[in-house]
């Protein structure tokens, strides 16, 4: 792994733009679930009875019922030491953007400034009536399902199966996976659509594609350059450290006959 980790740190401290893809993997170290996987919050619920659009019209209480318990795992989670090392990458010059899938906000809250919530958050509510987005305190919830003041119903202004990614969102992430010339992606299993094309397209457009991930996934040995099976909250400190050495090294000595 140690050989794999001096690449990866050489390329990140070389690439004109990185691209940093995360998923669930990365906040379960913070205690919140992963969806997929041995211990995934899937195995619990079943998504396309608790996670549809489709599931939230027909019974809203019901699927709200599940979204209290995640609500107050991602409310108490803090940002782990992956979410930290990203941020770092960032101040280093060596990562350029974080496109997350994950809806729980802790790369803003670690640091991280350019970030695109290809999945939204949940720490923002929607009304499906008005349209109107509320912070996550600006309303009641001891009635469920909440109600907006129009009376419209209320939910998460996160992206539920059987809707539409946000185009602005959409957007960016294709347009940074298009330009970068090495993509991280980080603790995503890489199996929901359109968010695991995004390395595929960087590989297209000739980018590095560094994969972190417990699990093997798709994108092993066939998209990803380079994979170790770890954790991130393992691994990437280490590529902080490497990459600031690298940087070092690599910038311009100054100085000269007073």
């Amino acid at each position: 792994m140690e050989d794999k980790l001096r690449q990866i740190a050489e390329i990140l401290a070389t690439s004109t733009s990185t691209v940093a893809l995360t998923g669930a993997g990365i906040s379960v170290d913070s205690g919140i679930p992963a969806f997929r996987g041995s211990q995934g919050l899937w195995g619990k619920y079943d998504p396309m009875e608790y996670a549809s659009i489709e599931a939230f019209h027909r019974d809203p209480a019901r699927v709200w019922a599940m979204l209290s318990e995640l609500d107050e795992l991602v409310l108490a989670a803090k940002p782990n030491r992956a979410h930290r090392a990203l941020m770092q990458l960032e101040a280093l010059g060596a990562l350029d953007i974080v496109v997350t899938q994950n809806i729980d906000g802790l790369h803003q809250v670690a640091g991280s400034r350019a970030v695109v919530e290809f999945h939204g958050s949940s720490r923002r509510l929607t009304c499906l009536g008005c349209g109107q987005v509320l912070g996550r305190n600006e309303l009641s919830m001891d009635i469920m399902p909440p109600r907006c003041a129009c009376g419209g119903l209320i939910k998460p202004d996160v992206v539920f199966f059987g809707e539409p990614i946000p185009q602005r969102a959409m957007l960016a992430a294709m347009a940074a996976a298009q330009a970068c010339s090495a993509m991280l992606v980080v603790g995503t299993s890489a199996v929901v659509a359109p968010a695991s094309h995004l390395p595929v397209l960087a590989q297209s457009a000739g980018a590095k594609v560094i994969e972190i991930n417990l699990e093997p996934t798709p994108l092993t040995g066939r998209v990803a350059d380079l994979s170790i099976r770890a954790d991130g909250c393992e691994v990437l400190p280490t590529l902080v450290e490497m990459v600031g050495r690298l940087k070092e090294l690599k910038a311009p000595q100054t100085g000269g006959l007073a």
